[in-house]
């Protein structure tokens, strides 16, 4: 089976566009990717490692190499316990762009996280997406919500 990432780009970038309509960031592509990326490397942290493989295997192959760019699975897991906490740890991954993509109310980080997940509900089974949610801190339950909408 040869690879051809040439399909894999053309994925990518019709779900960046896609993506950043979904947010309402114009034609950002680069935010959006930003803040895509930032929310899955901020999950993978509070995730166990079986979690991460489960969710990756769902995920298509742009998005798996994204997701584990990066990632050193044997590095302890972040104790976040709140949505606070876990959109420090988005923007600490967002690096120097976090102001410009996130602000500085956590309002719009919040907003950002659920439309990701809601999103996300394209690639992903709710039942996966429920063990997920089922795995997180209460004070992070919500942020996967379980409402029909996409």
């Amino acid at each position: 089976m040869a690879l051809d990432f040439n399909q894999y780009a053309t994925e990518g970038n019709t779900f960046l566009k896609d993506y950043a309509k979904h947010l309402e960031v114009g034609q950002d592509l680069d935010k959006a990717g930003r803040i895509c990326i930032s929310i899955l490397h901020a999950l993978r942290e509070i995730i166990s490692v079986e979690e991460s493989m489960q969710f990756m295997a769902q995920l298509p192959m742009f998005l798996k190499a994204a997701y584990v760019n990066g990632w050193n699975p044997k590095k302890r897991k972040e104790r976040i316990k709140n949505m606070e906490k876990f959109i420090e740890l988005i923007k600490e991954f967002d690096g120097k762009s976090a102001i410009n993509d996130f602000g500085y109310e956590n309002d719009l980080a919040e907003r950002y996280i659920y439309q990701t997940f809601i999103y996300l509900r394209k690639y992903v089974s709710m039942g996966e997406l429920e063990d997920i949610r089922d795995g997180l801190p209460k004070g992070l339950k919500g942020i996967i919500s379980m409402k029909i909408t996409v």
